[in-house]
């Protein structure tokens, strides 16, 4: 028999892993204990210095954009909205837990937004779904938190498809909801990273009744898309009467600060189906 062929290594240098349990010798001496003698890619306080700043943003980009793609996952449909919406099996115990007339009048209207969360449910099944040759047109994406990100990542759960969480670091407690796929769940220190991988796949977003931080995503995208940053797409603006009451755009139009063809980068919708329509007569599916 021929003897097999030789094999070419990928490299003659050893893989960081490598390189790494060599440099974690036992030898201890005041030199090898000290942080100066670290790899640097081993030494967390030299990579939490502000001067790595810089470094730490492109770690944030990189982490979560090699592993979308090596999950083969370019297209999604993105949700955004609050925190605080209760989903309708919480509506009792919300109203229970206010103690004051204050709190339960505030505990009421939020009560009344629960049917949202059924939306956004409804909604990622939708977007969730395999056509017939058994292919999906889009992956779930949310900020991987409770309330309307965990209706959407939960419909794309229970449509037995994989979603994306994009969490954030946050003051008090942010867990990731249990309908996240564990490998496309990740946590970021900056906003701004965060945002950009929420758009980087974009392909429709749906924006439920939020407070600040949905603000704050809906707007950028709107400056995006206005400013000609990012090519159109299907935004679905979800509660006429709430978007109505908070944000006067038809105002923003007559002052002349926004154009009047501005008011058509949104469509303002109430049901899942409503919103599924817009979004497959944009992509022709």
């Amino acid at each position: 028999m021929n003897p097999a062929p030789p094999q070419i290594p990928p490299s003659i240098f050893p893989s960081a892993r490598q390189d790494a349990r060599v440099a974690s010798t036992p030898t201890s001496t005041a030199q090898t204990e000290h942080s100066a003698y670290a790899l640097a890619f081993q030494d967390n306080e030299f990579l939490l210095r502000d001067d790595l700043r810089p470094v730490r943003f492109q770690l944030e980009l990189l982490k979560a954009e090699l592993a979308l793609g090596e999950a083969g996952i370019d297209s999604t449909f993105v949700f955004y909205g609050s925190a605080r919406i209760p989903s309708p099996e919480m509506v009792a115990d919300l109203l229970a837990a206010a103690s004051t007339p204050e709190t339960h009048a505030v505990a009421e209207r939020l009560a009344a937004k629960a049917r949202y969360y059924t939306v956004a449910h409804e909604l990622a099944l939708l977007a969730s779904a395999p056509d017939a040759d058994g292919a999906r047109s889009f992956t779930v994406c949310s900020g991987g938190g409770p309330s309307i990100m965990e209706a959407a990542n939960r419909g794309a759960y229970e449509a037995g498809a994989p979603s994306v969480g994009l969490n954030i670091v946050l003051p008090f407690e942010q867990v990731p909801n249990p309908y996240l796929t564990p490998g496309l769940s990740f946590q970021f220190h900056y906003f701004a990273l965060r945002k950009m991988h929420f758009l980087l796949r974009a392909k429709a977003v749906a924006v439920f009744p939020g407070g600040f931080g949905t603000f704050d995503e809906f707007f950028e995208l709107l400056t995006l898309v206005q400013t000609g940053k990012v090519a159109a797409l299907p935004i679905l603006l979800y509660g006429k009467e709430f978007w109505g009451k908070v944000v006067n755009f038809e105002a923003l139009a007559d002052e002349g600060v926004i154009g009047r063809g501005d008011l058509d980068l949104f469509h303002i919708v109430e049901t899942a189906a409503e919103g599924w329509a817009i979004v497959k007569a944009h992509y022709s599916l």
